[in-house]
C-alpha cells in the first residue's frame, strides 16, 4: 500500500470506531446536545455522525436524534441539515439541502438536489445556510487557501457549505 493508501485506511478505520462509540453515547444519552456537552462537544457529536459513513444506521439514527433535539432547541438546525444531507447522499438519493459537494475534474461539484432545484436557496435560507452560489465560492476559496498547520480542523472536512 501507498503511504497515501495507508492514512485514508486508518480515517476510514477511526471514522469507524468513532461511529460506534457515538452509538453507544446516544444509546446511553440521546442527542448529546448543548445542555449536555457544551457548544463544543455538541459540534463533536455532529461530527462523528457526517463521518459515520461506513455505519448509515448509525448516520440515520443520529440524524432523526438530532432532528428532535433541534425541535428541543438543544442542537442546531443548520448542522443537521448537513447531517440529513448526509444520509440521503449515502443512500443514493438526492440531497435536500445542497451541503454536499464531491471532488470534479474542475473541482468541488455539488451532489445531486431535489427537484426542484430552483428552490435549493429558499430551502438553505430556512435552515439558517447561505445561498448555494455562495457556498460554493467560499469552499473553493477555502481550498485554494494555503492549509494552516496547527489549527482546528478545517469545516470543509467536516462538510460545513
Amino acid at each position: 500500500m501507498q503511504p497515501a493508501d495507508q492514512l485514508v485506511g486508518a480515517g476510514r478505520h477511526m471514522d469507524h470506531v468513532n461511529a460506534a462509540f457515538l452509538a453507544r453515547a446516544v444509546a446511553d444519552y440521546g442527542w448529546p446536545g448543548v445542555p449536555l456537552v457544551g457548544e463544543e462537544g455538541a459540534r463533536a457529536a455532529w461530527r462523528l455522525a457526517l463521518r459515520a459513513d461506513t455505519r448509515a444506521d448509525i448516520q440515520r439514527l443520529a440524524s432523526r436524534l438530532m432532528q428532535e433535539a433541534v425541535d428541543r432547541g438543544t442542537a442546531s438546525l443548520r448542522q443537521w441539515a448537513h447531517l440529513y444531507d448526509r444520509c440521503l447522499v449515502n443512500a443514493d438519493l438526492p440531497q435536500l439541502y445542497g451541503t454536499q459537494y464531491r471532488l470534479g475534474p474542475d473541482g468541488p461539484e455539488l451532489q445531486r438536489v431535489s427537484k426542484p432545484v430552483g428552490d435549493l436557496d429558499a430551502r438553505r435560507a430556512a435552515v439558517g445556510l447561505p445561498p448555494a452560489g455562495l457556498a460554493l465560492r467560499r469552499l473553493r476559496d477555502r481550498l485554494a487557501a494555503e492549509p494552516c498547520f496547527g489549527t482546528a480542523v478545517p469545516a470543509v472536512l467536516v462538510g460545513a457549505a
